[in-house]
Parts: structure tokens; C-alpha cells; sequence
């Protein structure tokens, strides 16, 4: 097992402690949030008692292969725990997500959860967000007319660089939604809340992958443990 794997198992197993007999939980999208529904798939054969949630058809997958109950989030309602990664976290728990092409469903799971706990190992913390491209999840329609706006406004954020649409084996990425994913390689974002109100009165963007102000806390995995960060209260 690699360094990296270790990590994820251990980040995972962690997660795994928050989860009590009755939960409804939320399933998040990647390779970190697969090491938890691994780890929870071990515990729901040894009779815990849950309900889930998927955020993509590859974690639904995964989840009933382990023998997880998942649930639809019209029937679950609210949720009681969401566990999902991250491809960048700085230290007010802001987040960069969507790499797995999820962010929309990612999203909409998350807040219809009473705590969204992320899970990641220690180099996806950031001092400022930006390194990692930001995906924007985009309407098909008329996609060339967005991507120059996406351009436009990241500009007029103070960010610059290249917007192209994600690759899939057989021309453009399609989300589950049947969306493109736009990838943005702005590098440092110097206001990740200004960004992403301004990305969302673009009429064709359907969702961003900037998660601010929804974390309640990140288990972070590194040579020393596992620890835990919370938003810095405001003064």
C-alpha cells in the first residue's frame, strides 16, 4: 500500500468514528471518499444500522457493491452527516472541488446535510486557493459563449488563465447531469467569495466548484495522525 493509500485509510477510518446506528449519511465522489465508503461498507456487514445518499453514479456503485442502503435524496430528506473530499483546502475550510466531475451533486448533498465533515490528506492544504483549476460545471448549450464569459469575469476577479472544457474518452466530459465540467486554471484566487458570486450570474454556468462557508470541519491525514481543523471563529 502506497503512502498515499495509507493516508486515505487512515483519514477514512477516522470519518468513520462519526458515524452513529440510525445516521443518514452523505456519500462524497473520489478516491478519498471511496476509502471511506470502503471502510463504512466493512462496518454496515457488521450490522450498522444506516442510510446513504450518493453524489455520483460511481460512488452509488461502489456503495451497493460494498452493501451500503442507498437511498434518493427526495426520499433521505435531510441528511445528518456528509463525509467528501477535496482538492484544496485553506485554512478558513474553503474549499476547491469537482476534479471528480461531481461538484454539482457534491454540492446540493452537502448542504442538505446538518454537517459536512471533509476528508483529505495534508498536501491539499493550501494557502490560498487557486493552484489546482477551478471546475465550473456548464450548460452544453452555447459552451464557447460561456467559457469567454467564465474568462471574462475571472479576469474582473483578478484571476487570469486558461478555461477549456474537461476531456472524456469520446469528446467532452459529460457530468451525470449531462453537463461539461470547464476547467480553470486561474492559479491564485484573491477572493474566492467575489468569484464565485460573480461566476453564478453567468446564465450557463450551473454550478462552481468553490465551497465556501460550507465545511464544518476537515480530518486531515499526515506522518503525525490524523487531526482536525475547524473554521477560525470570526472577531
Amino acid at each position: 500500500m502506497s503512502n498515499g493509500d495509507d493516508l486515505k485509510r487512515q483519514v477514512a477510518d477516522a470519518a468513520l468514528g462519526l458515524v452513529e446506528p440510525g445516521m443518514k449519511l452523505g456519500l462524497g465522489t473520489g478516491s478519498t471518499a471511496a476509502a471511506f465508503i470502503a471502510a463504512l461498507g466493512a462496518r454496515v456487514r457488521q450490522g450498522l444500522d444506516v442510510e446513504c445518499v450518493a453524489t455520483s453514479s460511481a460512488t452509488e456503485a461502489q456503495a451497493k457493491a460494498a452493501g451500503i442502503p442507498i437511498a434518493t435524496l427526495n426520499s433521505a430528506g435531510e441528511l445528518d452527516l456528509t463525509v467528501d473530499g477535496a482538492d484544496e483546502i485553506d485554512a478558513s475550510l474553503s474549499l476547491i472541488k469537482g476534479g471528480g466531475g461531481a461538484l454539482l451533486r457534491e454540492k446540493i448533498v452537502a448542504m442538505a446535510s446538518q454537517r459536512f465533515v471533509v476528508i483529505a490528506d495534508e498536501s491539499k492544504l493550501v494557502d490560498g486557493l487557486g493552484a489546482f483549476p477551478l471546475p465550473i460545471e456548464v450548460e452544453p448549450f452555447g459552451a464557447q459563449s460561456t467559457l469567454r464569459m467564465i474568462g471574462m469575469v475571472g479576469r474582473e476577479a483578478g484571476c487570469d488563465g486558461e478555461v477549456k472544457l474537461r476531456e472524456g474518452a469520446d469528446g467532452p466530459f459529460r457530468t451525470d447531469g449531462g453537463h461539461y465540467i470547464a476547467d480553470c486554471a486561474f492559479g491564485a484566487i484573491p477572493d474566492a467569495a467575489l468569484l464565485g458570486d460573480m461566476l453564478t450570474m453567468i446564465p450557463g454556468v450551473i454550478e462552481h466548484g468553490l465551497f465556501i462557508d460550507m465545511a464544518d470541519a476537515a480530518l486531515i491525514a499526515g506522518a503525525e495522525g490524523v487531526r482536525v481543523l475547524e473554521p477560525a471563529a470570526e472577531t
